[in-house]
């Protein structure tokens, strides 16, 4: 895509004590192919030093926009960084992970050539990370792809049947594998629950798919979700959460079972739908 018409893009990365990973994330927005983009680094209140590393970045690099803010969750900040994108397309990275080097030239092309509202793509999970290597990249004892949509185009009930199928998998759920349409999210005001502390982004998403119509799976793995023992993630879903899990899965399913409501296919999958309710997924 020449870059004279290339849209812009604008790369949200909420950023909290991740002072030994922020470095890798953000040189690897950095080094994407695709360069017309905005790279909104957003310091929730970290107690390292990666406010530091990223005012460093800052300094080098005029397409870095960087806001330091009190502690307000990931949810709160990811919201703040809707509001300060002006790119055509929103993308989103967390700063413990980084991404291929094509990502978002992979996610624009299918965007532009199929007029896509939502392109989502596979994605590696990398686990059993041990040390860091000269050139900045983590070695990676153990790298899987996941990913369950078989490339092409699909409109909103092709896309909505598919999701019935791993209504709790991150490749569905999760913000990071995806480009939306900032329009389509301004025009609909919507924005990341910060009342929840779990599947907050399957929440947006669930809302997001609701107005979309057009939407891509692209073949190329774009990301790396780096599976941290003792993350956050790891913890919100630890047995001894599963009280709140299921609380909140309860809350989600108002909104996943009205989003078939809305596209007029619930009352021919109920039985398939309902599964949401103990679906577990199996890449978190």
């Amino acid at each position: 895509m020449p870059e004279t018409k290339q849209p812009l893009v604008s790369i949200i990365v909420p950023v909290y004590n991740a002072a030994s990973h922020i470095a890798r994330c953000i040189e690897s927005i950095r080094r994407q192919t695709y360069q017309n983009i905005e790279i909104i680094l957003l310091n929730d209140g970290s107690k390292d030093v990666s406010l530091q590393v990223c005012e460093m970045y800052a300094k080098i690099d005029r397409r870095i926009i960087l806001l330091d803010r009190d502690n307000r969750g990931v949810s709160a900040t990811r919201n703040l960084g809707l509001k300060l994108a002006r790119g055509e397309y929103l993308q989103f990275a967390d700063s413990d992970d980084y991404l291929e080097p094509t990502a978002t030239e992979t996610l624009v092309t299918a965007a532009v050539n199929h007029q896509a509202d939502m392109v989502i793509a596979p994605y590696f999970r990398v686990e059993n990370v041990t040390k860091l290597e000269i050139d900045g990249i983590y070695k990676k004892e153990q790298v899987t792809l996941h990913g369950f949509l078989a490339p092409g185009f699909y409109d909103k009930k092709g896309f909505a049947v598919h999701l019935m199928e791993q209504p709790a998998s991150f490749f569905y759920g999760v913000m990071w594998n995806k480009l939306y349409r900032r329009a389509l999210v301004e025009e609909h005001g919507l924005a990341c629950s910060e009342e929840l502390d779990w599947s907050e982004d399957l929440l947006f998403n669930l809302e997001y798919i609701r107005y979309a119509e057009r939407f891509v799976s692209v073949p190329v793995p774009v990301y790396y979700y780096v599976k941290t023992p003792g993350s956050l993630v790891a913890t919100k879903v630890g047995l001894k959460n599963m009280v709140g899990v299921v609380a909140t899965k309860a809350a989600l399913f108002t909104y996943y079972k009205k989003l078939y409501e809305d596209i007029g296919l619930y009352e021919e999958n109920k039985m398939q739908i309902y599964k949401y309710l103990v679906a577990v997924g199996a890449d978190c």
